[in-house]
């Protein structure tokens, strides 16, 4: 059943909680909701042991969409979910889900324990940096009203190839990915400073001296490997670990065991 919270702005963010046990909260990268995305496979897995948390990140699904967009009102959205909780909880975030955990786990929200599932930093050449361009292409296509150029974009930015996004458009998908086109912006600037192929901003996240557990895919590639081993190695209790055979697309069945393991 889905219900509301009120962040400090007042935009009104829609959620569900299922489950019992510790409160964990689940947090979703880029054009993903509730009903649109991994958090919905892996909840089921994660139920038997952990009060679970899904929630519609503003701009998608159910929530209110408060403008002007920041990334500290995206925190606070979050750092809502976490007072509902009881005001501590473990938190999970996947893509730049993980991205926006971290940076909330920083800044101290009451987080306890925190899994972070390839997180895109971009630290060093191993591709192509990802920068005000990039950014600029994103934003020109939500301006113009051709919410597919925006979605075409950040595809094209994550290493979907053309023929894979020409055979997309023809999907059902692809509406849907259209209808929270203009969050994607909001995503890009979760990441600011950490795709453009320099050293992680490790000052920023020193306060985040909870137990982190800090994964990546044995297929993903060589790029999002060098990132998940950086941030690892740059978080004050980090470890770090690899699910041989799954990629950015992680099967729920693979994560669910392992951070069931960690958060427990």
């Amino acid at each position: 059943m889905t219900k509301q919270v009120r962040s400090k702005d007042g935009t009104t963010i829609a959620y569900e909680r299922t489950g019992s046990g510790p409160a964990l909260i689940l947090v979703d990268g880029a054009c993903c909701h509730r009903r649109f995305g991994p958090s919905g496979a892996l909840a089921p897995q994660l139920e038997p042991n952990f009060t679970v948390y899904r929630y519609d990140r503003r701009g998608r699904g159910e929530s209110g969409d408060t403008q002007p967009y920041a990334v500290d009102r995206e925190i606070e959205d979050l750092e809502a979910l976490v007072r509902e909780a009881g005001g501590s909880a473990h938190v999970c975030g996947i893509s730049s889900g993980a991205a926006l955990a971290l940076e909330a786990a920083a800044r101290g929200v009451g987080v306890t324990k925190l899994a972070l599932y390839e997180a895109p930093y971009i630290v060093d050449d191993s591709r192509a940096p990802l920068g005000d361009d990039y950014r600029r292409q994103l934003d020109a296509g939500i301006a113009s009203g051709r919410r597919g150029d925006t979605v075409k974009a950040f595809m094209t930015a994550v290493g979907v190839p053309a023929f894979g996004i020409a055979i997309m458009r023809l999907l059902p998908a692809w509406s849907k990915l259209k209808a929270i086109a203009h969050t994607i912006p909001y995503d890009a600037a979760i990441m600011r400073d950490t795709q453009q192929g320099k050293p992680l901003p490790t000052a920023r996240w020193a306060s985040a001296t909870m137990p982190t557990l800090v994964i990546v895919g044995g297929n993903s590639p060589t790029w999002m490997k060098n990132g998940m081993r950086a941030l690892a190695d740059a978080l004050p209790k980090a470890e770090h670990r690899t699910l041989e055979g799954q990629t950015h697309m992680v099967k729920a069945k693979v994560l669910a065991p392992v951070l069931t393991e960690f958060l427990r």
